[in-house]
């Protein structure tokens, strides 16, 4: 969040994924900043799945190099450890190291890493993977620096806003597009882009949740909604999907930056 606003906005926590993309919505929040995908792990599921319903856009990306640390309170050393806790993504992230160092110890999921943190601040015996800004925040002891198993692991966020981002000339546009069930409904949504020589850069696809065995395309690609090519992709994708979504267009980030 730093990164993108500077250290002049003011943070707003939250518990889970579905609460950013709430207070968005609600205008309880102007901003809110939420994972959609680790170069390790994949997407995200909770935040694809909220992209489907929600009112809000996405108005910029923040690409992070990710390290996690393993932290553990002042009443905990590595000799009493019997909890690790910490959000599933970062669990993943760091199995092979957790089944190395602590096989027998039980994992308890967390619905973010800064809960997991307050877990092992006020427990003894719990030990959390999380940042460093978790640590420096809830005044833990790194026991264990940068044990992700991936060194070159990054995850990538989406800003999310009310407002629509004007075009800079170096922009990405995200949608959803949900096909017809027939053959060939994937080519017929790819073709406009090959016609138009507009290149993709990310295809996922995700159930409908409309009826079983349906399914949405995820999709970014170079641009602007504001282009005229991209708006001509537009009307060409309407007469040969069910629905087309515009999630939102905004500066594309290709650097991995570190937190």
């Amino acid at each position: 969040m730093l990164l993108h606003f500077g250290q002049g906005c003011e943070g707003v926590p939250v518990s889970t994924i579905e609460d950013a993309f709430s207070g968005v919505e609600a205008g309880s929040v102007d901003y809110a900043v939420v994972p959609v995908e680790n170069s390790t792990e994949g997407v995200v599921n909770n935040t694809q799945d909220c992209l489907v319903e929600t009112s809000a856009r996405i108005t910029g990306e923040v690409i992070l190099a990710i390290e996690h640390h393993f932290l553990v309170g002042s009443n905990t050393d590595a000799g009493t450890i019997r909890e690790i806790a910490s959000h599933r993504q970062s669990l993943a992230q760091c199995r092979l190291w957790i089944r190395r160092h602590y096989p027998e110890v039980p994992i308890r999921e967390c619905v973010s890493n800064a809960e997991a943190a307050i877990l092992a601040r006020d427990n003894p015996g719990v030990a959390a993977i999380a940042g460093q800004l978790a640590a420096d925040t809830y005044g833990l002891t790194i026991l264990e620096s940068a044990i992700q198993d991936q060194q070159h692991n990054r995850t990538r966020f989406l800003v999310l806003g009310g407002e629509p981002v004007p075009a800079t000339g170096r922009d990405k546009t995200s949608m959803l597009v949900y096909a017809a069930n027939r053959p060939g409904a994937l080519f017929h949504v790819l073709e406009p882009f090959e016609r138009l020589q507009i290149s993709l850069t990310k295809i996922d696809s995700r159930p409908a949740k409309k009826a079983a065995w349906e399914y949405v395309f995820f999709i970014d690609f170079e641009g602007h909604q504001d282009d005229a090519i991209v708006r001509d992709l537009l009307a060409r994708l309407k007469t040969c999907t069910e629905e087309v979504k515009l999630l939102g267009s905004y500066p594309a980030c290709s650097e991995a930056r570190q937190p």
